[in-house]
């Protein structure tokens, strides 16, 4: 099995750095670094009326690195997509090792929807949700920030900024620079991934 290997991937995030592949057919990645950087501040976490309605009735479980494969793969299944199988096997070894990790969403049962990504130290770098129930991406982001605001994490890295992820759940965009002292900061301390 072929995968980035673990120290690489840690120290790129560690320096902003993040993989993406061509498309689900190629067998490389490549290193990027937006010039803007998407963020979600988790003090400033926005989650509408009607999501905090729907969480409060209950109509879905929630757990968290059960299925985590299952959760990138999901995340990969649709037309256009950068989640290679490099990148599955990589993360699949990084959440073997700690640092990567999912929360899943279940109706009925079923795995619905979820969210993954890769935490090192207070630093959660998400890196993409599905849904195959409606909502259920939502209810991922917010059980995630629960966990996020619950353990001390200090930064919450979403990579773009993008007018979903601002109108649904507060995403704002800075400048690289900015983003590079938050990252410093969130650096120093270590959190825990515990629901």
């Amino acid at each position: 099995m072929k995968i980035i290997h673990p120290d690489i991937l840690l120290d790129a995030y560690s320096k902003g750095l993040f993989p993406m592949g061509d498309s689900r057919d190629s067998d490389e990645v490549e290193w990027y670094s937006a010039t803007e950087r998407g963020i979600i501040p988790i003090d400033k976490f926005y989650a509408s009326n009607n999501l905090r309605r729907l969480v409060k009735k209950q109509t879905f479980e929630v757990k968290i690195d059960t299925q985590f494969r299952q959760v990138v793969e999901g995340c990969a299944d649709r037309e256009d997509t950068w989640i290679n199988d490099l990148i599955i096997d990589t993360f699949e070894h990084m959440h073997q090792l700690g640092h990567a990790h999912s929360v899943e969403v279940y109706h009925e049962g079923k795995l619905v929807g979820g969210v993954y990504g890769i935490h090192y130290k207070a630093a959660f770098f998400a890196e993409s949700m599905f849904k195959y129930y409606p909502e259920a991406d939502k209810v991922a982001m917010f059980y995630l920030h629960h966990i996020l605001e619950k353990n001390g994490f200090k930064l919450w890295d979403a990579q773009y900024y993008t007018d979903h992820l601002g109108k649904t759940f507060g995403c704002i965009e800075i400048s690289g620079d900015e983003y590079l002292l938050l990252l410093e900061e969130a650096l120093k301390t270590e959190c825990e991934f515990v629901l």
